[in-house]
């Protein structure tokens, strides 16, 4: 690449950074994520080899990056900064999807000829688990209550309806790039929310 197209997209990109850090600029965040979203997926999928999975990893490095613009620095590139960010989204995925069991039909014989049968863990949670389970969905709940509009009803029906980014943008008849740019703002405001509460999400 030209060292001046370089530097030209290294000041672009930091003004959107800053224009979406310091005033909330919804089309400074649209823009940022046109840039690079498909450079981001493209780079997730082939370390998750599924596009479904590839897709929500992208989204939610976008929503960490947003959440750290305060600690981007312009001294590299945006890019290099934001993929980093998708590599450690995909490292913490893969530790949540690491469960420990042990393989099925596991019996071994011991020295004095007896025959032992390890328990295989059932993979469901205990009560004291499904009770702690309760109470964060219960704040949760609660957190997503107090947002504004449209930012209430748009985790509404991604994260309680379950509905795909398309079908929001359908039902509200908005771009699909601005139903996407809502979602990380709306949660933006979430976790700072949930930071002032005190809960543990």
């Amino acid at each position: 690449m030209d060292s001046k197209v370089s530097n030209d997209r290294l000041q672009l990109d930091y003004q959107l950074v800053c224009d979406a850090r310091d005033h909330g600029s919804h089309k400074a965040y649209a823009d940022l994520m046109a840039s690079y979203r498909e450079p981001l997926y493209l780079l997730l999928l082939r370390m998750t080899h599924n596009t479904t999975t590839a897709s929500d990893l992208t989204m939610e490095t976008f929503c960490k990056a947003f959440l750290q613009l305060h600690r981007y620095a312009p001294t590299g590139s945006f890019s290099s900064w934001l993929f980093s960010i998708g590599v450690n989204t995909y490292i913490d995925y893969l530790r949540k999807r690491r469960v420990e069991t042990v393989p099925l039909g596991s019996v071994t014989r011991t020295a004095d000829g007896d025959f032992i049968e390890y328990q295989i863990p059932s993979g469901q949670p205990n009560p004291e688990e499904m009770m702690i389970r309760m109470q964060r969905d219960t704040a949760l709940k609660e957190v997503v209550a107090n947002l504004k509009e449209p930012y209430r009803r748009i985790v509404e029906m991604r994260y309680y309806e379950d509905l795909s980014y398309e079908e929001i943008a359908e039902r509200l008849h908005l771009p699909l790039g601005t139903v996407k740019v809502r979602l990380l703002r709306a949660k933006a405001l979430l976790a700072s929310m949930v930071k002032e509460r005190g809960d543990v999400l």
